[in-house]
This record gives C-alpha cells, sequence and structure tokens, in this order.
C-alpha cells in the first residue's frame, strides 16, 4: 500500500511541476519591409546570444563570415567560413522563404526527420547590421539562437544594445551571449 501511495504521490508532483513550466516568450515579428535584394551578400557574424550558449563556448567561437545569395525564387543560399588555425571550415544550408516576408524555413540537406529550424529577419539597416532570430526544434526542447550580423566590425550606436535587448526579450542572459574571438584575427583569402 506504501508503494501504491508513493507512486501516486510522485507521478501527483510532477504533473504539477509540469503545469508549472513557463510558456516561452513569444518570438518578435519578422521585418515588415524585408527587402532580400539588399539583404544578399556578405555578412560577419558579431555575436550571438542563445539557450544553448555558455560562457566557456566564448573560445571556441571564432571570426566567420555568412554570405547570403538570394536566387529567383526567393530562396537564400548561405554559405559560412570560419578560420580555425591554418584550416577553414566551411556549412551551408538554404532559407525557403515562409508566408511573411523575412521569414524563412532552414533546409540543411539532410534526411527527412530532421530538426526543423525557423529563421527570421528581426531588423536590418542592410547597408551596416541585421538581427537574426532562429529556432530549432529537437525532440526535447526548442533551440533558440539570435545573430547580430554586421558588414564590418563597425557597428551603429545602439546596435549592440538592440541586440542584448532582444536576447533578454527572449529570457536569456548575459552568460548566454557569444563574441567571437579576433584575437590575432585577418581575413585570409588563402584559408578561406
Amino acid at each position: 500500500m506504501r508503494l501504491l501511495c508513493g507512486l501516486w504521490l510522485w507521478l501527483s508532483l510532477l504533473k504539477v511541476l509540469q503545469a508549472q513550466t513557463p510558456t516561452p516568450p513569444r518570438l518578435p515579428p519578422p521585418m515588415q519591409s524585408f527587402q532580400g535584394n539588399q539583404f544578399q551578400g556578405e555578412w560577419f557574424v558579431l555575436g550571438l546570444v542563445g539557450n544553448s550558449f555558455r560562457p566557456e563556448h566564448r573560445v571556441l567561437l571564432n571570426a566567420f563570415a555568412a554570405t547570403f545569395e538570394l536566387s529567383d525564387d526567393g530562396r537564400f543560399e548561405v554559405w559560412n567560413a570560419m578560420t580555425r588555425g591554418q584550416h577553414c571550415d566551411t556549412w551551408s544550408y538554404v532559407l525557403i522563404p515562409a508566408a511573411q516576408h523575412g521569414q524563412f524555413t532552414v533546409d540543411h540537406g539532410v534526411e527527412p526527420g530532421a530538426d526543423r529550424e525557423e529563421t527570421r529577419v528581426v531588423d536590418s539597416d542592410y547597408t551596416q547590421f541585421a538581427l537574426m532570430l532562429s529556432r530549432r526544434h529537437t525532440s526535447r526542447l526548442a533551440v533558440l539562437r539570435i545573430s547580430l550580423l554586421g558588414r564590418s566590425w563597425l557597428l551603429p550606436p545602439g546596435t549592440l544594445d538592440q541586440f542584448i535587448c532582444l536576447g533578454r526579450a527572449q529570457g536569456l542572459s548575459d552568460d548566454n551571449i557569444v563574441f567571437p574571438d579576433v584575437t590575432g584575427w585577418s581575413p585570409q583569402a588563402s584559408v578561406c
């Protein structure tokens, strides 16, 4: 009888704790006036904030660039290149436009049943900065990532604050922010 009561108590407590799980904050809408032809081109990834990043990850992020190429059907082919020592890590994916301008489904080119990912351009002036928010759904959780992109390493005043505030509005803390380690970094066309 004690075992049955203990099991009932444990299941009841589990049900109560599940009911108290906070709902995630609403995602900001994509840019209403998004212009893909102005967004395409090369961007430097100047910062990332996400629920999967921790302070110890800061040393792992090297400077990298993302190139967005717009196709006739509105898709973006995206190529990333990150220098690691004397070699270059590259990866790519395709952004498939969704119903709203500035919102996309990410196609990583992997087998069916892979994690679903959505991304959106939250803000951009097209010439200096862009803020992108991505959410990938795994079998266990939603992975949130906000990218701070720049056409150069110089940002307009207030952009960094906007990036940090966007992360905080999504329930992320300063511990979830990583910036690339640019110590001794310079673009090396021969490497990437």
